[in-house]
């Protein structure tokens, strides 16, 4: 229809003309995009904007898994101690290994577990002492011990372990998981990394969306601390009521969407702009999430009054809500990297995290939702069967403790569609090298992607110039993984 004529437009020049033509094509095909989301909302029986980059979407296939927890056990926790029992180096204890170990700094003789190994459930898969609660759902579990990386440093490991590439920015799990399926609930971010007391080594890398659309990326928490108010900054505004700031956004908006559609629709623009319309949708929607208090007594007894308790029950309440992927630190640092008092140390640890893991398995189970979110828990790598030296470093002047190992180690995956009641692969006899079935980093994230409904191949996102997918060119899917 008529419109009054502008002068901008007399100005037109061909970059323009061409840039506007793109817009417009862009918009016929989001209106596609956004009927296909649409119809997988209505699916999920979700009410929600389908303007909204994280409204839920259909995988490519059927999923048995539709949310995930990781567990995340920062440092490196050690295989032949919890999961991947060895008894050949008690015969060997204190003595030179009868193979050629490839280690990051000196070892020396062989270094026997501390703890005991019993059978559990009907699987009869053996666990360490240190995680009686774990053991109890053991029939529930699928334990990998033939894990392998790629090198035994911490800061290349995270990044494979969380993005799939040791050295260049690449999205990370979590935000492919919300790249492919949304969200479902528009009031909570799709994507929540927790860790209490600060960030890890790589720091937010670790939850990154790189060249994916920054709405992606994970919001860290700091579950260190228990008042809302610190858990989430600014989560209230103490000057203005909820009105005064709506209309306060929507004049930001405003400005925010003039100044973008000058510079071609800049992603990261439209990132910010998605930031605060979240931050203004979760003061309500937060506020109940993360308020233990609304849980009964008798459940956070279960979990545990304990930094590891209430974030893991917090962690449960947001997939109760919808959110997609939570992540969960046992940290800042390396907590699970015992260079030296192994013993003291692990058991500590293990101290910290068993009861809330297990009281998870079995809310979850309870609550009917074990059966389509994927529990996934381990480090980025394991430790050696050996003692490390004593050095200038971390363990100067001791020798119990085991250096980093990448060849062999451990992990476990639950619920979701996983083959419970299941050891696959293993180490040699001395748990320092998968020798059985090996499962790398990137087989491992393709197989909980298949889990999620998603040919790894399939899914991708093209920037400059190529299609990346988080498995890169790599990864197999460990079919016998799945039940």
């Amino acid at each position: 229809m008529p419109h009054p004529l502008r002068p901008e437009d007399l100005l037109l020049s061909r970059r323009a003309f061409l840039q506007r033509c793109g817009v417009g094509m862009g918009a016929l095909g989001f209106a596609l995009v956004a009927g296909a989301e649409a119809a997988a909302g209505r699916q999920a029986g979700v009410a929600f904007d389908p303007n909204f980059p994280l409204a839920p979407r259909a995988p490519h296939f059927p999923a048995k898994a539709k949310r995930v927890i990781h567990l995340f056990a920062n440092g490196g926790p050690s295989q032949v101690d919890t999961f991947d029992p060895k008894p050949e180096l008690a015969r060997w204890h204190g003595k030179t290994l009868p193979v050629e170990l490839k280690t990051e700094r000196k070892t020396g003789a062989a270094f026997a577990s501390p703890f005991k190994f019993e059978r559990h459930g009907r699987s009869g898969i053996e666990v360490s002492e240190l995680f009686p609660q774990v053991a109890k759902h053991i029939d529930d579990i699928a334990v990998v011990r033939s894990m392998q990386a790629d090198v035994p440093n911490h800061e290349p490991s995270l990044l494979l372990m969380n993005c799939g590439d040791a050295r260049l920015p690449r999205p990370s799990l979590g935000s492919w998981v919300t790249y492919g399926l949304g969200s479902e609930n528009q009031n909570l971010p799709g994507f929540i990394a927790m860790c209490p007391g600060g960030h890890p080594i790589q720091e937010s890398q670790n939850w990154q969306s790189a060249f994916l659309p920054g709405i992606f990326q994970g919001s860290y928490i700091d579950t260190q601390h228990r008042e809302l108010d610190k858990l989430i900054e600014h989560i209230r505004s103490p000057v203005s009521s909820p009105a005064e700031q709506r209309a306060q956004l929507d004049l930001l908006r405003r400005l925010n969407q003039l100044h973008a559609s000058r510079r071609g629709e800049d992603p990261q623009l439209e990132a910010r702009i998605q930031s605060f319309e979240l931050a203004y949708r979760m003061q309500l929607e937060a506020s109940d999430a993360f308020d233990l208090t609304r849980e009964p007594a008798a459940m956070r007894e279960l979990y545990g009054d304990t930094v590891q308790g209430r974030q893991i029950l917090t962690a449960r309440r947001l997939l109760e809500r919808g959110v997609r992927f939570v992540q969960v630190w046992h940290g800042p640092g390396q907590p699970w990297d015992n260079h030296d008092d192994l013993e003291v140390n692990h058991r500590k640890l293990a101290r910290e995290s068993d009861q809330a893991i297990g009281a998870l398995l079995q809310d979850l189970r309870q609550r009917g939702m074990l059966e389509d979110t994927l529990v996934i828990w381990g480090g980025e790598f394991g430790r050696t069967p050996v003692v490390e030296l004593p050095t200038a470093g971390a363990n100067a002047g001791k020798v119990n403790g085991r250096d980093h190992n990448h060849y062999g180690f451990t992990m476990w995956l639950a619920g979701g569609g996983v083959r419970g009641g299941h050891v696959h692969g293993a180490t040699d006899d001395f748990g320092f090298k998968a020798v059985e079935k090996p499962v790398h980093v990137h087989d491992l994230h393709a197989t909980i992607l298949a889990l999620l409904g998603f040919d790894h191949e399939r899914l991708t996102y093209r920037h400059a110039g190529r299609d990346f997918r988080l498995t890169d060119v790599h990864g197999r899917v460990v079919k016998e993984l799945i039940a």
